[in-house]
C-alpha cells in the first residue's frame, strides 16, 4: 500500500531523502503487509469498541447532535526512549518553574518586583484570582495535573505550545487508545518493547492522595459539571479507574468549613476534590452568584485548609497565552537554569510595539485570544481573506492586552490512513504531567491530528482526530 510523504514540513515517519526512520521500519513492515479489507474491518471494530464504550465528546453549538466519537487512527506514533528523556526533564523543568510563578504570585509577588513580568499584565487576567491573595494550596502544589501541548516545527525540533493548568483533558482518550489499538492490531505491539500508560488511575490517585488532609472516613472526589459538559466521559472515566466518586455540586455540601459528601448512610467527609469545573463556576458566594454548578462555602473551606482542590482555584493565570510569553525568563529567576524546551516566538498584545506589530502583519500570523481554548477566537492570518482579517483587526482594537501573535508554525506530520493510502496530515502531542510527592510525565500523550487536508488545527471541536503514542522502553527497541 502506498505511503504519501509530506516534503513541507518534518516527517516523522520518513527523513529529508524519503528513507523509513529505523524506529518505525518494524510498524511501516506490518501495517503495509494487511490488505485494505482487512483494515476496514479492523476500522469498524474499532468504531464500535468507542461508541458501545461511550468513548465521545460533546461540541457546543453542533445541530447534529450532541455527542461524536472521537476520530482515532490506528497508526501509532512512535517517540524514541532518548528523544522523551529531553522532553521529560524538559517538562518537568517547566511545571516547577509554573509552579513556582504560582506561589509567587499570590504571596510574595517577587517576579513582578523585580520586573520580570509586568504588574499590569498579571493583575489584569481574569484567571488571577485576587480573592485567593495569600493563600498557599497543601505542600504547595498548585498544578497537580498539568498538559503542555507540543509541536514539532519543520526543523524537527519540539516546542511548547501553550500550558494547560486548569483542567486539562485528554488523558482518558490516551488511555484507551491504547486499549483500542491492542485489541485491533495486537501484532505491532509484538515488534517493540513499548512503556506502559496504564497506570496514570493509580499514579493520578497517589497525587490527589499527597495533597489530601487525610482524617478517618475522609475521601477523595472528581467534581464534575454534569453530563452535558463536553468531557463528561473523561470524568466518569477517570473516577472509574480511580475508584472514586463522581459527584456533581448538589452531592456536596459545606458544613463548619468542611466538605461533604451525601450518601445514603449519611454525610461522608471530603478532603480532596479533582474539580473538572471552572473557577468562576466554583462557588457562588466567592465567584459568579448566578452558578449552579458550584458549591457555596468551597472556598471558605479551601482558605481554612480543610479540602484540596486540584488543580488549584487561581492556578488559570499560570497558563494564559499572554504569561507564556515570559516562561523562559521565568525559568531563569526561579530556578536558574536555561529552558530545556524551546517555545513559539510571542507577541503580546499588552505591549504596545508588539500589538502595533500584530495589527501590521495579521495576514502573517495566528493570532489568539488569551483565554479562549479549542481552536476558537483564532485567526490563521495566512488563510484567511482581506474581509476576515480586517473584521478581526476591529476586534482586536477593542482589547489589545486579550491577542497575542504567533508566526505560523508548519506542524510535523505523520501517516495517516485515509482513503485507502497512507497519507500525511498534520499532528501536535499533549503529554500528562502529575505533581505529588514528586513530579512525574506519563510516557506518552495525546498526539492530536488534524484529519482535513492542509488544516493545521488538531482540536477534536475542529475536525481533528488521534493517535496512540508509543515511548519506546529503550533505543532500538
Amino acid at each position: 500500500m502506498e505511503w504519501i510523504r509530506e516534503p513541507e514540513t518534518y516527517d516523522e515517519i520518513f527523513d529529508d531523502g524519503g528513507a523509513t526512520r529505523n524506529h518505525y521500519e518494524r510498524a511501516l513492515s506490518i501495517l503495509g503487509g494487511l490488505e485494505p479489507r482487512e483494515i476496514a474491518r479492523r476500522e469498524r471494530l474499532q468504531n464500535l469498541s468507542l461508541l458501545n464504550q461511550g468513548i465521545t465528546f460533546a461540541v457546543y453549538g453542533d445541530r447534529k447532535g450532541t455527542e461524536r466519537v472521537f476520530p482515532f487512527d490506528f497508526v501509532p506514533r512512535i517517540v524514541p526512549a532518548a528523544e522523551w528523556a529531553k522532553l521529560e526533564a524538559g517538562l518537568v523543568q517547566r511545571v516547577t518553574a509554573l509552579n513556582q510563578f504560582l506561589k509567587d504570585v499570590y504571596t510574595d509577588r517577587a517576579c513582578l518586583k523585580e520586573g520580570i513580568v509586568p504588574w499590569d499584565l498579571v493583575l489584569t487576567r481574569k484567571e488571577y484570582k485576587r480573592e485567593l491573595l495569600g493563600v498557599v494550596p497543601p505542600r504547595d502544589i498548585y498544578t497537580h495535573i498539568v498538559g503542555t501541548d507540543l509541536i514539532r516545527g519543520a526543523d524537527g525540533e519540539y516546542l511548547v505550545l501553550e500550558d494547560n493548568c486548569r483542567c486539562p483533558s485528554g488523558v482518558s482518550y490516551v488511555l484507551e487508545n491504547r486499549n483500542l489499538l491492542k485489541r485491533s492490531f495486537p501484532e505491532l505491539f509484538s515488534a517493540y518493547a513499548v512503556r506502559p500508560v496504564d497506570s496514570y488511575p493509580s499514579q493520578l490517585a497517589e497525587s490527589l492522595s499527597h495533597v489530601a488532609r487525610s482524617t478517618e472516613g475522609s475521601s477523595t472526589v472528581v467534581l464534575t459539571p454534569g453530563m452535558y459538559n463536553s468531557a463528561h466521559f473523561e470524568h466518569s472515566f477517570i473516577a472509574r479507574e480511580m475508584g472514586v466518586p463522581l459527584v456533581e455540586a448538589a452531592d456536596l455540601v459545606v458544613d463548619g468549613a468542611h466538605v461533604f459528601m451525601r450518601t445514603t448512610a449519611g454525610l461522608e467527609r471530603v478532603d480532596c476534590i479533582y474539580r473538572r469545573i471552572d473557577d468562576d463556576f466554583l462557588d457562588p458566594l466567592v465567584f459568579r452568584p448566578d452558578s449552579a454548578l458550584g458549591v457555596p462555602g468551597l472556598i471558605h473551606a479551601y482558605r481554612a485548609g480543610n479540602v484540596a482542590l486540584c488543580n488549584a482555584p487561581g492556578a488559570g493565570v499560570a497558563d494564559d497565552k499572554a504569561i507564556y510569553a515570559y516562561l523562559p525568563d521565568l525559568v531563569r529567576f526561579y530556578l536558574d537554569e536555561e529552558p530545556i524546551l524551546g517555545q513559539v516566538p510571542t507577541y503580546v498584545g499588552a505591549r504596545p510595539e508588539d500589538f502595533a506589530y500584530m495589527v501590521d502583519h495579521l495576514d502573517e500570523l495566528v493570532v489568539k485570544t488569551t483565554g479562549d481554548a479549542g481552536g476558537y477566537g483564532m485567526l490563521m492570518g495566512p488563510f484567511s481573506t482581506k474581509e476576515e482579517i480586517a473584521t478581526y483587526r476591529e476586534k482586536m482594537s477593542t482589547n489589545p492586552g486579550g491577542y497575542i501573535g504567533q508566526p505560523m508554525i508548519q506542524l510535523s506530520a505523520h501517516g495517516t490512513w485515509l482513503d485507502q493510502a497512507f497519507r500525511p496530515r498534520r499532528i501536535d502531542l499533549r503529554p500528562f504531567v502529575l505533581y505529588g510527592d514528586r513530579i512525574r510525565v506519563l510516557p506518552g500523550g495525546l498526539t492530536r491530528v488534524a484529519l482535513r487536508e492542509g488544516s493545521l488545527v488538531v482540536n477534536s471541536s475542529q475536525g481533528g482526530g488521534s493517535k496512540d503514542t508509543w515511548v519506546l522502553a529503550e533505543e532500538g527497541a
